[in-house]
Formats: structure tokens, C-alpha cells, sequence
């Protein structure tokens, strides 16, 4: 029989499991002379498995590839050209994963890998596919290890880098946490290599443009993502409800410590009020690909700017682009701004038609446009929708 205390510590443990997704970038996984270090590895490794044992999900996305097997193929130096850089990563991969399976296995946890594209990501079909793999690993303790896949994939088709990514596959997980390691310790007022009055910003509930302007460029010479794309990253993480950290990957014990609150970094959390988007808006806000454009005239911006409705046939100005019923298309108003993102419920040839018709022709159509529950106002979100 299981003690009554026993089992009170067993609720708490398991009330207080979070869902875990870790990005480590390529040069928080390589050496000085851009190989990947079995060091830093280890160290990664086990602690990912200190937060395994206590009972946490943990879900990697990892980069490190091309750093992986660029000497394999023969090269001195982490190669520039493109065909050169999915031939590495097509050998690193594999050796990376290798890697990252011997080291789980010796303390008792299986890792699986993951490679995907944007396009994966674009089609819902495959997107809700791919929630439910991922979810299916991850009830049976298994600790999925996710990359784009840079073998095949065009610039087009990328997700730009792992940051971004990471951000993705938080929402699509429902992770109550993500964890971006970097070169730096947290995101600063001011570049620190720069300014030595620079000061840690501990805790940001919102991103604003001082934030923005104080993200500098790329500073590694490994990876691809700079101080840019991690705001990007959190915009997406806050929007999703998600609650996200930065911090310098070779400080001991960072990914632990950060997931209970006691690493030194940046905390990024939105606040209780902000409106937190569904799953169905996630996807059409920060996945889908805008098959055409609608442009709405003066009424239909304030029912979506200001009453927070859905769009109504009457109020579009014109189409441009060819696209189905059940597109997602991009909202625009006559001046050319941005207004959101939406599903729409006629096809461009079906919306070309109403609009050239009467007031008391178009009245007849009583099924909305966009429906409210389908559209993404880019003031829902702190960061560009469709993109």
C-alpha cells in the first residue's frame, strides 16, 4: 500500500511537470575549431536528464549538423556554398543523432529525430500530423530530437533558422516552457561587447521597440540566428501563452536551473491579460502561406481593428490572386496596410463576382467572408502575421 504521504508528494510532482522545449544552436554544441564537442554534449545531455528524472517532457530542437560533418566531407572549413552545406549536414546528421542516441541510452532514455521543412508546417493536414507524433513520443517518455531538414531544403522553404523553429514547435506542442541557449547570457538594454554600462534585462513581459532596437546583428560566427531572430522567437512564444528564456549555454546547470526559475538570463512572459491565440490561429498566424490578398474598404478595417468581428462580403474592395474557398488570404485595406490573416469562405472568382453586384445582391450573402473565429488581426499579435 502507498503511504498517504507518498502519494501527496507523487500529486505535487506531477501537478508541477512542464512540457520542455530546449534550442541549442550549432555554436552552443562546437568547438574552436567548429566540430561538434563531445564536452558540451555530455554536458547538454545530462541535463536533459535531470529534468527526465524529475518527471518533465523535454523536447530538443537541435542545430549543429553541418558542424557535425563538414570535415566527413572532406572540407577545412565550415563550407559557404549551399550544395556544399546540405552535403555536410546529409553526413552530420545522421552522426549527430548517433551521438545524442548513445549518450540518452546510457541513462536509460530513448531520443527519436524529427527533420522537417516549412511546408510541413504550411499544410495543416501535415501540421496537426505532426502535433500528433510528437505527442505520442513524448507520453511514452521518448525524447524527440527536432531539425529542419537542411539536406533538401530551398531557401523558400526554410524556416530561416532554429530559433524560429524552436518558437513553432513550442506552439505546436503546448510547451509550457522554451529554452534558448545562445553565446550571451540574456538580452540586454545594449549590446554588451559594445557598452559596458549594458544591463541585464531580467524579466520582459513585453517586446517593445527600444527592445527591438537593441537587438544587434548575428554575433556568432557558427550559427545563423542573431539576437533578431530570438526577439522574433519570443514574440511568437508570448503571443502562444508560452513562457520562454535566454541564457548563456556554458553557464553550469543552465537548461535546470532556468526551468525552475533560478537561472541567470532573460525570462520572457506575457502578462495574464494579453489575449493568447488557439491553435487554429497559431497556425494560420505564424505557418500558413497567404494564397492571395483581400483588400477591405474603411468599415471592414474598424469591424476587425476596433469591434474585433469577423470580415462580411460587403465590405471588400477587390481580390487580388487566384486562390479556393478555405485559402488562407491576407487582409489589406485600400492603402496597402496590413491588417491580418484569415480563412476565407469564398473563392477569389466567387468574391470578384460579389462585389461587382448590387448592395441588395451582396445583403443576400449571409455567411461571412472571414468568420471571427478564422481571423488573425496583426494587433492580436506582437509580431508580423504570415511571415
Amino acid at each position: 500500500m502507498v503511504k498517504r504521504e507518498d502519494r501527496s508528494d507523487r500529486l505535487t510532482q506531477q501537478s508541477q511537470k512542464k512540457r520542455v522545449v530546449i534550442k541549442i544552436g550549432s555554436s552552443s554544441l562546437t568547438s574552436l575549431h567548429g566540430e561538434i564537442s563531445r564536452r558540451k554534449l555530455e554536458k547538454i545531455v545530462d541535463e536533459v536528464v535531470r529534468l527526465k528524472d524529475d518527471g518533465h517532457e523535454v523536447l530538443l530542437v537541435s542545430s549543429g549538423a553541418v558542424a557535425a560533418g563538414y570535415r566527413k566531407l572532406g572540407c577545412l572549413s565550415r563550407p559557404s556554398t549551399l550544395p556544399e552545406k546540405q552535403a555536410a549536414a546529409s553526413i552530420g546528421q545522421g552522426l549527430l543523432i548517433e551521438s545524442y542516441s548513445d549518450l540518452f541510452l546510457s541513462h536509460g532514455y530513448v531520443a527519436s529525430q524529427i527533420l522537417i521543412t516549412r511546408s510541413d508546417f504550411s499544410d495543416e493536414n501535415r501540421y496537426e500530423n505532426a502535433r500528433n507524433t510528437i505527442n505520442v513520443l513524448l507520453e511514452r517518455g521518448i525524447i524527440p530530437i527536432i531539425n529542419e531538414n537542411d539536406t533538401i531544403t530551398i531557401d523558400r522553404l526554410k524556416f530561416g533558422d532554429n530559433d524560429t523553429l524552436s518558437a513553432k514547435v513550442s506552439a505546436l506542442v503546448d510547451a509550457d516552457k522554451l529554452i534558448i541557449l545562445s553565446d550571451i547570457d540574456g538580452l540586454y538594454n545594449a549590446d554588451p561587447r559594445k557598452n559596458k554600462d549594458a544591463k541585464l534585462l531580467e524579466k520582459v513581459h513585453e517586446i517593445t521597440p527600444e527592445i527591438e532596437a537593441a537587438a544587434g546583428d548575428p554575433g556568432s560566427a557558427v550559427g545563423t540566428g542573431g539576437m533578431k531572430s530570438k526577439i522574433d522567437a519570443f514574440k511568437i512564444t508570448m503571443a502562444s501563452g508560452i513562457a520562454a528564456f535566454l541564457g548563456k549555454a556554458n553557464a553550469a546547470d543552465i537548461i535546470y536551473d532556468a526551468v525552475y526559475q533560478k537561472a541567470r538570463g532573460t525570462y520572457f512572459e506575457s502578462k495574464p491579460e494579453t489575449l493568447n491565440l488557439d491553435h487554429k490561429k497559431q497556425w494560420i498566424a505564424f505557418n500558413s502561406g497567404p494564397e492571395g490578398e483581400v483588400v477591405i474598404d474603411k468599415e471592414g478595417k474598424s469591424l476587425i481593428v476596433e469591434s474585433k468581428e469577423g470580415l462580411l462580403p460587403g465590405n471588400i474592395h477587390h481580390v487580388k490572386g487566384r486562390f479556393k474557398e478555405g485559402a488562407v488570404v491576407r487582409i489589406k485595406d485600400v492603402h496597402g496596410e496590413d491588417i491580418g490573416l484569415g480563412v476565407v469562405n469564398y473563392s477569389s472568382k466567387q468574391i470578384s463576382q460579389i462585389v461587382s453586384m448590387t448592395e441588395e445582391e451582396i445583403a443576400e450573402y449571409k455567411q461571412a467572408a472571414v468568420e471571427k473565429k478564422h481571423l488573425v488581426c496583426h494587433l492580436e499579435v506582437s509580431v508580423p502575421v504570415g511571415v
